[in-house]
């Protein structure tokens, strides 16, 4: 028996002996204690050193397991996290929706009202416009009307003024005297004798102009006379041209023709362009009632108003050259008074 005992543990020791020395490559074996009070202790240490060396992996193992359940636990509690927030998002969402909806139905609401509202005062623009242009049209009638009755006017006080003429400078109450025809056969005698000797020149009326004296006027008051025919008045006024100088009782004083308040405005303005005309020896005349009478090129012209005459200006270099300076002046005093009204 002995024997038999020492020849298992021989055997026993022998499988223990055969077992691997790679401690990691050497599975964990089951040993009963009596197989383990058999081992011999070099045996037992590296049992011991591979139970530890597993228990140590399982430690690891359990780390590592719980690292991980920690680490899911965090990703679970921010998804939850971010699901409450997506859902609070989406809630905002929703409501942000809703709300943009109710304020685009409230727009396109405003905007149709706005767009009605428009278009009812679109028509009331347009009727409105379809009244100005109405009294613009009316007004323009009106204007017109107004020019042709101005008109008229003016030709009737020409045509009454046609045979008259005015004399300027005849001081105040001579008329006493003589009346204010015997004036005029005085100062018909004085420059021409040979007219005041007609028996056929004969004055149907005199009075001075305006009726009433002002004392505070500087200077007398104009005489006008009228006489029983064109002929005479146009006779008395080429004499007057022609001397140049008329005097009353050796005082100067001027004849003109006498012409209502708008003809001699008229007239007034062809002055300046006259006078340059006259010292270029181009022969101006004003001629009845205020048209404007020269000599170019060997040709007689006429103009009735400035417009026509900067019109023919502009074709005629040497003219244009003449009259520059004074139709200049003239533009400006009209943009001037343009300005002022």
């Amino acid at each position: 028996m002995p024997n038999n005992k020492c020849k298992n543990r021989g055997n026993k020791n022998k499988e223990v002996t055969m077992t691997p020395s790679n401690e990691k490559d050497t599975p964990i074996q089951d040993y009963e204690d009596d197989d383990i009070e058999e081992m011999q202790e070099a045996d037992l240490k590296k049992l011991i050193r591979t139970l530890r060396s597993s228990q140590k992996q399982i430690l690891e193992l359990h780390k590592a397991l719980m690292d991980k359940i920690e680490n899911l636990s965090r990703e679970n509690e921010i998804l939850r996290r971010n699901q409450n927030e997506t859902k609070q998002l989406v809630q905002q969402e929703t409501v942000i929706v809703t709300e943009v909806k109710n304020s685009i139905d409230q727009m396109k609401n405003t905007i149709e009202s706005l767009t009605n509202r428009m278009g009812e005062a679109e028509e009331r623009i347009s009727d409105l416009e379809e009244r100005e242009q109405e009294r613009i049209q009316s007004d323009q009638r009106k204007e017109e009307e107004i020019r042709n009755l101005k008109h008229i006017v003016r030709n009737l006080q020409d045509t009454i003024k046609k045979t008259n003429i005015r004399v300027l400078g005849v001081p105040e109450g001579m008329e006493r005297e003589k009346g204010l025809e015997g004036l005029f056969s005085e100062i018909l005698a004085e420059n021409f004798p040979g007219l005041e000797k007609d028996r056929e020149i004969l004055v149907q009326e005199a009075h001075r102009t305006p009726n009433k004296h002002d004392q505070k006027r500087s200077s007398p008051r104009h005489v006008v006379i009228k006489l029983s025919t064109v002929k005479h008045k146009e006779k008395i006024l080429k004499c007057a041209r022609e001397k140049r100088q008329i005097t009353f009782r050796g005082s100067p004083i001027r004849l003109t023709a006498d012409f209502s308040s708008e003809t001699l405005q008229a007239r007034r303005e062809w002055r300046d362009i006259a006078q340059v005309l006259r010292e270029k020896n181009c022969q101006p005349r004003i001629l009845y009632p205020a048209k404007l009478s020269f000599v170019n090129e060997g040709e007689i012209k006429t103009f009735h108003n400035k417009q026509k005459l900067k019109e023919f200006v502009a074709t005629r270099p040497a003219l244009q050259q003449m009259l520059k300076d004074v139709l200049h002046t003239e533009t400006q005093k009209h943009g001037h008074q343009y300005e002022r009204r």
